[in-house]
């Protein structure tokens, strides 16, 4: 996910309720060590190698997951608003609201959607595990058009501090519900694409609220901020549930109509609905504790990979940039009227997380994901040394000068870097490598903890960058990138086209034989 000069992006994910103390699920056998140690009960082999059929229409699931993502465009207009608008309402002269705002006040107006968005991501796992994804994601409209009409009305700062907040908890709401109903409707061939189109319309957001935010009053631009959302609730509206989760819900009836819906009547939607039914009776037969299934070999894996890759998203350096966009433009001799530059990053972030979609599923995650880490860390090793070089020597020095390109040149590749890989695949990532039984909870924590490190990046920028120099602290970001490198390199399997099943066994789990003479 991606973040503004101000504020950071969001999350993706998840499932099922992960407090219960029997949590339903998959099952495996894992191979603990050399001994061959199992544990846990397994599905049949003959599930596992099972040919999956990839027939069926695409485009009712591309038009239910673009449609589902409308949120995600809601949640970035909320992230790039803080761009264009607060340096226009903390100006002395400023007439968008009959009240004086201070820069830190503007600050914390800015930032508090973070922590909207980090006290929402847990519990909205086990709300939409209630009244379904498709429920759950209608609802989010309320609370996003009530933050909306609070900061377009607001008559003081703490109501348009209350409106930010509000939007904060439907924005992070979103990017937990929305990837979740997005990889549960696709079948395994579109699953990275349509799941990067979250991502993807984050980008388009933030990229609307640039151009639009700078050139409209404050107040139009609230309004159309505000209608968004309302958008997104009538044509979602007409789009099926999550057959996944019907089934859970012993709503077989319903889950078919859902899949000849999203795969049309040609397809075998018998096979697959059996499938789902099997999976679901296996879970609710043979129940495990959250503690078992939380602490199982190919869960920890998963955990730790969809923690470090938020991790890594968030200390990526991606705020630094951003923070420097227009003193890079400047640096480089470049004309250019910051919002400009803005729009210009806006656009370039969007072509680009546009082609990771296209992508995603032929290239693979992974090296996907190598590529962005290792491209980051070399434009920001360049950016380090510009910076030190303009702090050592003076901006008008001959070496300086010399590379007056460098800064534009490594800015615009670190932006296309970071939205091909870390900014799309970690929100998915969850999704992928997690099971049923611990999805929502993996997901929902991996999304509390990227907007904690995102409002903690925000919020200390300036004061390290400050202490240590700006130089520095792009080459502390480049040293992370290393460490991601080789994190990824060794640890993170490649997902592309995988079947849950076969991620768990990629993860080290084992399955069990059961044999026909058992089944009868």
């Amino acid at each position: 996910m991606w973040s503004n000069s101000s504020d950071r992006n969001e999350r993706d994910t998840s499932e099922t309720e992960p407090l219960l103390p029997a949590l339903p699920g998959p099952r495996y056998v894992e191979a603990e060590g050399n001994n061959g140690r199992m544990a846990e009960v397994g599905v049949s082999q003959a599930v596992l190698v099972e040919p999956h059929s990839d027939t069926g229409r695409k485009l009712p699931q591309y038009i239910a997951a673009l449609s589902a993502t409308l949120g995600a465009l809601a949640a970035g207009s909320m992230l790039g608003w803080s761009s264009p608008v607060i340096l226009k309402i903390t100006q002395d002269n400023s007439t968008d609201y009959n009240f004086s705002i201070s820069e830190s006040q503007g600050d914390w107006v800015s930032s508090l959607i973070n922590l909207g968005a980090a006290a929402v991501c847990f519990p909205i796992g086990l709300i939409m595990d209630i009244l379904g994804r498709k429920k759950t994601m209608l609802f989010l409209t309320l609370p996003f058009t009530i933050g909306w009409l609070l900061i377009t009305f607001a008559s003081n700062v703490g109501m348009l501090m209350t409106g930010r907040f509000i939007t904060g908890i439907a924005g992070g709401a979103f990017c937990v519900t929305a990837p979740a109903y997005t990889s549960e409707i696709a079948q395994d061939s579109i699953r990275g694409t349509l799941g990067s189109f979250f991502q993807l319309m984050v980008t388009v957001g933030i990229l609307f609220a640039y151009a639009v935010g700078s050139y409209t009053s404050v107040f139009v631009f609230n309004i159309l901020c505000t209608l968004i959302p309302i958008v997104f609730a009538v044509t979602f509206f007409f789009m099926p549930e999550s057959p996944n989760f019907l089934v859970v819900k012993g709503r077989h009836d319903e889950a078919r109509d859902s899949l000849i819906r999203l795969r049309g009547r040609n397809y075998d939607v018998d096979s697959e609905l059996t499938s789902l039914q099997t999976k679901a009776e296996e879970s609710k037969n043979n129940p495990i504790s959250f503690g078992s299934a939380i602490t199982k070999k190919t869960a920890l894996k998963a955990v730790m990979i969809c923690y470090a890759l938020m991790l890594f998203q968030q200390l990526s350096g991606i705020n630094a940039v951003i923070f420097n966009t227009s003193k890079i433009f400047k640096s480089a001799g470049a004309a250019i009227e910051p919002a400009i530059a803005t729009i210009i990053i806006g656009v370039i972030q969007v072509v680009a997380t546009f082609a990771s979609s296209v992508v995603v599923d032929k290239l693979g995650r992974r090296i996907l994901l190598l590529f962005s880490a290792l491209v980051m860390c070399i434009c920001s090793t360049a950016l380090g040394v510009y910076f030190f070089l303009q702090d050592t020597h003076g901006s008008d020095s001959s070496i300086v000068t010399a590379l007056s390109w460098l800064p534009l040149v490594s800015l615009s590749l670190f932006i296309i870097a970071f939205s091909i890989g870390f900014g799309p695949i970690p929100w998915m990532m969850a999704g992928e490598l997690c099971l049923i039984d611990i999805k929502a909870f993996v997901s929902s924590t991996a999304g509390t903890l990227n907007w904690l490190l995102s409002f903690t990046v925000t919020s200390t920028f300036n004061s390290l960058n400050n202490s240590i120099g700006s130089g520095q602290v792009f080459w502390l970001f480049a040293g992370i990138m290393v460490v991601g490198f080789i994190f990824i390199f060794f640890i993170i399997p490649e997902t592309k086209g995988k079947s849950v099943d076969e991620i768990q066994l990629m993860l080290g789990a084992e399955p069990q034989t059961v044999h026909t003479e058992e089944k009868k």
